[in-house]
């Protein structure tokens, strides 16, 4: 067993119980204080900006808000990596994810939570215009904008806030059902963070003045992010109920579309192709997102939804997802096959064809097919994932636990990841690894108190060594440090003496 791997035993700590001590600032006109910093700190300081954003991401998870398909995330992520690598705020670390919401809307969440929505990444016509909006809401977060907001509005914005928070734990902490946190969740987003805190027109153009700027030194057309405003802008046509919400948080203005064209024209015009990436992931979600897989073949085999996805190669990729999805697996096979023969540097293809070939009932081939590309692309997450799922569903549960617990040595997890080798680890045997991988990914998703019941059932599996039973303890008495006092209080009381950890 590998209980408490090195890499595993060092998950950043969950803020389940996160005290936010929110305070009007008192008037200090008469008192000569030296400058400490922005006035925006007195409310919201960075750590507590990280606190308030990891704990809504965390709650997103929790409902299954965010889509967690590893080749999706990988995706989005990378993008924003690339933007985020040129901003001057070196010290702040950034979160990309997407929404499964058919919205067309984006936000920022304090301490550089960005989440953009299915809705709005099918409708940019480039990557340049996807980049354009991520490098918006990346200003807003490095531009500290959300918390300058709640300081002009600190009289009701602090006590919205404090009150979401406050929800979205009490949901947490009791237990409440789905529906609660979800509510408690939308809340969050829409009327704590951008529409009641309302950021100011001036705070919408600095946002675009250091957006354009971060696009065009990570490589992009600086020209997409007002190409997106003015698809946008038409949208604003179609009525008042049609208004997609990233309108209503970012009003768009013909003013405010020049101002931007002005400003990206002072960058050098860049020809910038999307990345195959770029419209394979379309694809993807459209897939994903359809409601029955012969509605994403509908959708694939008509001509007139090229343009929606941009090119061939991506409409052949959704409509081999979709002959998957639809048991017609050696169709997809041959359209993998043809798709990889001309295409051998993309991953996807790979990691497809192998499943279609496992789907096809060439089990051996579809193995060959992965450890080819595992070769090729070593410790790819999207890959591996696919790679050990395909390993589980044949009865190799130890291989797929091998590989997923190298990954987990060499990349930060996903939630998905930790789930898949808990997965791997109890196929395979090892019960107590498999409880507290379980363990780790409660944590990561928000829920405390799975998380000390697998902690609890890992450390009653027989047969643990003293020194699995050491790191197992610890790491129960760093959960339950973050239970409120009389809870610790109380488990700690009826453990039983044998399970103490040594500091108690």
């Amino acid at each position: 067993m590998r209980i408490l791997s090195k890499s595993a035993s060092q998950f950043v700590p969950l803020l389940l119980c996160l005290t936010l001590v929110l305070r009007p600032a008192t008037a200090v006109n008469d008192i000569d204080l030296p400058d400490m910093g922005s006035p925006s700190d007195s409310v919201l300081s960075k750590a507590t900006e990280e606190q308030i954003g990891m704990s809504i991401y965390r709650n997103l998870q929790s409902v299954d808000a965010i889509i967690s398909d590893p080749e999706v995330q990988e995706y989005i992520q990378n993008v924003g990596l690339k933007l985020a690598s040129h901003v001057q705020d070196d010290g702040e670390n950034f979160q990309f994810f997407v929404i499964n919401d058919n919205a067309i809307n984006a936000f920022a969440l304090p301490g550089g939570y960005i989440g953009i929505h299915t809705g709005l990444l099918l409708t940019t016509k480039t990557e340049s215009e996807l980049a354009g909006v991520m490098a918006h809401e990346i200003a807003h977060v490095t531009q500290r904008h959300i918390s300058r907001a709640v300081f002009a509005n600190r009289n009701a914005s602090v006590i919205n806030m404090a009150t979401m928070l406050g929800a979205i734990l009490l949901g947490v902490a009791t237990g409440a059902g789905g529906d609660f946190i979800t509510g408690a969740v939308m809340a969050s987003q829409g009327m704590a963070i951008q529409q009641q805190i309302d950021f100011t027109r001036a705070n919408e153009y600095e946002a675009d003045r250091v957006g354009v700027s971060i696009m065009s030194d990570a490589g992009f057309d600086p020209q997409g992010m007002p190409d997106y405003f003015e698809t946008m802008s038409r949208l604003t046509g179609l009525g008042a109920r049609n208004v997609p919400e990233f309108l209503l948080t970012h009003p768009v203005t013909t003013t405010r579309i020049a101002e931007t064209r002005g400003r990206a024209s002072q960058y050098e015009r860049k020809i910038v192709n999307s990345s195959n990436a770029y419209s394979l992931i379309k694809a993807r979600l459209v897939y994903l997102t359809a409601k029955r897989p012969d509605l994403a073949l509908q959708f694939f085999e008509n001509k007139d939804s090229n343009p929606q996805i941009g090119d061939s190669l991506a409409v052949q990729y959704g409509l081999a997802l979709s002959l998957m999805g639809t048991n017609q697996t050696a169709a997809a096979e041959k359209l993998l096959t043809d798709l990889l023969r001309s295409n051998e540097q993309i991953i996807m293809f790979h990691s497809g064809l192998a499943q279609a070939q496992i789907a096809n009932g060439k089990t051996a081939e579809g193995f060959s097919t992965f450890q080819q590309a595992m070769k090729l692309f070593p410790r790819n997450v999207p890959l591996t994932v696919r790679y050990a799922e395909a390993l589980l569903n044949n009865g190799e549960p130890k291989q797929a636990h091998t590989i997923l617990l190298d990954l987990l040595n060499a990349v930060p997890p996903t939630s998905e990841q930790i789930r898949l080798i808990a997965l791997a680890a109890n196929a395979a045997g090892d019960v107590a690894d498999s409880h507290y991988y379980m363990a780790e990914y409660h944590a990561y998703r928000g829920n405390l108190s799975m998380a000390l019941m697998q902690l609890q059932l890992a450390l009653d599996t027989p047969g643990l060594d003293p020194l699995q039973k050491s790191r197992l303890r610890a790491r129960l008495a760093q959960f339950e440090g973050y239970l409120p006092e009389n809870q610790r209080r109380a488990r700690q009381q009826q453990r039983a003496p044998e399970q103490r950890p040594e500091s108690e």
